[in-house]
């Protein structure tokens, strides 16, 4: 009997995170058939290949010399037997009841994908993690894109041929843009999909994942630039122009500051900054009732947008140079 789900994990090094990952799939409820699950994984260094068999699944071993997880996931659904595939990062939890009270969303034939709310399992270890569990938090309903845990329709993923594995991120917001432009839909459901650890603790992790999401804004937007739906253009601009815009503020406060020898300049800079923060924090606050949460993500929010400004240079000198730039990793090997 062909199976009625199948799951493909995707990962790379993530030792236990992965064991907790594969359990959570065995705990899940029931989906009213069978479950194959598919571990691709992505020449880990690891015990992440024993790890996934000793569970059960079916192991996918790539070896790309441009790793990617647009090219994990394809390699696993392309062998998937089920009409619905559901698709995790190692690192995450799935809930239990996700999946039963999900699948009756498919009987709209335009839904091509269903996903729900991840967050953060411990954002009580870092400062990142507690703020950056609010990027997760989206309202509900009809959406331009997914993310990376999502369930979806198979026939539809080969209606577009998957994933772009050319891309080092974006790949699912660019996917779902073609499928969009097929008549499908994307939607986003009420209710808890899975927990991940984001295991972020040093600012240098932090800004190496806001420069990949701007490397991806950056080149998902150039390759729809031309089309009769364009896609992520909005926000390029809105990037630089922010990002210019603090840059240009705090180097003219810091040089009067200098000329008058006084601090006041660049104190008035900082208000500025922090009136921005409240407003943002203010914009959100159905996210959290945590107001030190909010503010802190309403400074986080401005802030973002350096790194993601030059993560954006970054891939216009890779395209003048004809460089591939490889996966862009902020994450390190679980223990």
């Amino acid at each position: 009997m062909n199976p009625v789900l199948s799951v493909v994990v995707i990962g790379r090094n993530e030792g236990e995170r992965l064991k907790r990952c594969l359990q959570s799939i065995r705990d899940m409820k029931n989906p009213g058939g069978d479950v194959e699950v598919i571990y691709v994984d992505s020449a880990s260094s690891d015990n992440s290949v024993e790890n996934a068999r000793a569970f059960g699944a079916q192991v996918v071993a790539v070896k790309p010399v441009r790793p990617t997880a647009a090219l994990g996931r394809n390699a696993g659904w392309r062998i998937a037997t089920a009409p619905i595939v559901l698709f995790l990062d190692g690192d995450t939890i799935l809930h239990p009841d996700f999946v039963v009270a999900s699948l009756g969303e498919f009987a709209d034939p335009t839904i091509a994908a269903v996903w729900g709310h991840r967050r953060e399992i411990h954002p009580e270890k870092s400062i990142y993690n507690r703020l950056l569990d609010l990027d997760w938090i989206y309202k509900p309903g009809l959406t331009e894109f997914c993310g990376g845990d999502v369930l979806f329709r198979r026939s539809a993923l080969l209606d577009v041929n998957g994933y772009d594995e050319t891309l080092i991120a974006g790949e699912e917001p660019e996917m779902c843009r073609r499928l969009r432009g097929k008549g499908y839909q994307i939607l986003h459901v009420d209710r808890p999909m899975t927990g991940h650890d984001l295991a972020m603790t040093r600012f240098s992790q932090y800004w190496k994942r806001a420069t990949r999401a701007g490397y991806a804004y950056a080149e998902v937007s150039e390759r729809f630039s031309s089309t009769e739906m364009p896609f992520w253009a909005d926000e390029v601009v809105r990037n630089r122009n922010r990002a210019l815009t603090l840059l240009g503020i705090f180097a003219a406060a810091l040089l009067l500051s200098v000329a008058l020898l006084s601090p006041l300049p660049l104190l008035l800079a900082v208000a500025f900054y922090s009136l921005l923060a409240v407003r943002s924090a203010l914009k959100i606050r159905w996210k959290s009732s945590d107001m030190v949460t909010l503010l802190g993500y309403g400074y986080h929010s401005h802030f973002q947008q350096i790194p993601i400004y030059f993560g954006q240079r970054q891939y216009r000198k890779d395209r003048k140079s004809g460089k591939s730039r490889g996966l862009i990793e902020y994450k390190e090997g679980a223990k």
